[in-house]
């Protein structure tokens, strides 16, 4: 009998944290570092998933709510509530973001054979976000692409917003940050 044909993942460390209640990763190389929940500046006229920006010593980074920009609720703060700070390629450019999650859960290694293509229906994003399915105990960690997750317009835009923020914050001056 024919073996059934597998893509071919590789193996990869991903840090897993939690959107309501399915556990999503992203790959540990370009995860910057964690944060618990601070206040964040909100900037007028910006998309509702970007919460706004925050002060990381001395730069402006723009935070993104994922479970909004994938069309689930707001995020509400909790005690567990953090910023995963990812670096994103625009156009060949390195580009710093915030992205706020409900819980960080641990940073796992999958084998490439672990890893399964995204299934083409029956999740809540469209799957050209997800690098793939990975098997894990009883359930699955959904694995983002986080230089798919957003558009190269959106993406332009607000790195646009927070060169302007940048260029008018004095480098002395920090942001100061408000809910």
């Amino acid at each position: 009998m024919p073996e059934k044909e597998k893509s071919m993942h590789k193996s990869c460390q991903v840090l897993t944290f939690k959107l309501e209640e399915e556990i999503y990763g992203v790959d540990i190389m370009s995860v910057r570092e964690v944060l618990d929940y601070t206040s964040v500046t909100k900037v007028p006229q910006t998309p509702e998933y970007m919460v706004g920006v925050i002060n990381l010593r001395g730069n402006v980074v723009p935070v993104i709510d994922l479970k909004q920009k994938f069309g689930m609720k707001k995020t509400a703060k909790t005690v567990n509530t953090c910023i995963i700070i990812v670096e994103v390629d625009i156009d060949e450019e390195s580009t710093v973001l915030g992205a706020l999650a409900d819980s960080v859960q641990e940073v796992v290694e999958f084998d490439g054979a672990s890893i399964e293509e995204a299934p083409k229906i029956g999740t809540q994003l469209k799957t050209a976000f997800i690098d793939g399915m990975a098997k894990k105990e009883d359930g699955f960690v959904i694995l983002l692409n986080v230089n798919s997750v957003f558009s190269t317009n959106e993406l332009v835009n607000i790195a646009t917003t927070t060169e302007m923020l940048q260029a008018k914050t004095p480098a002395h001056d920090p942001v100061e940050a408000s809910v």
